[in-house]
């Protein structure tokens, strides 16, 4: 019901970790979270190894070394250790 938008965009906002929370669940510390449209978001995922099958409500998991890397790598947002909740 809620895929990932297609198109080019930047990285709005980086979080080292933050909580998710939405319709079902509420995921403290997801690691790795960059903003790039709205609530989408490229962030880690702790909670499944499932990837490639879409499965969130949006957003890009990955891995949470991969982004991590990627994190560090995109160029552009601003960085913040922490969301508030």
């Amino acid at each position: 019901g809620t895929p990932t938008v297609t198109g080019r965009y930047q990285v709005g906002i980086k979080y080292q970790s933050q909580r998710m929370t939405g319709p079902g669940y509420d995921l403290p510390g997801v690691p790795w979270v960059m903003y790039f449209y709205g609530d989408y978001a490229i962030h880690g995922a702790y909670w499944h190894s499932n990837f490639g099958v879409p499965m969130s409500a949006g957003c890009v998991n990955m891995v949470p070394s991969e982004a991590e890397f990627l994190y560090n790598w995109a160029p552009g947002g601003r960085k913040s250790t922490s969301a508030i909740d």
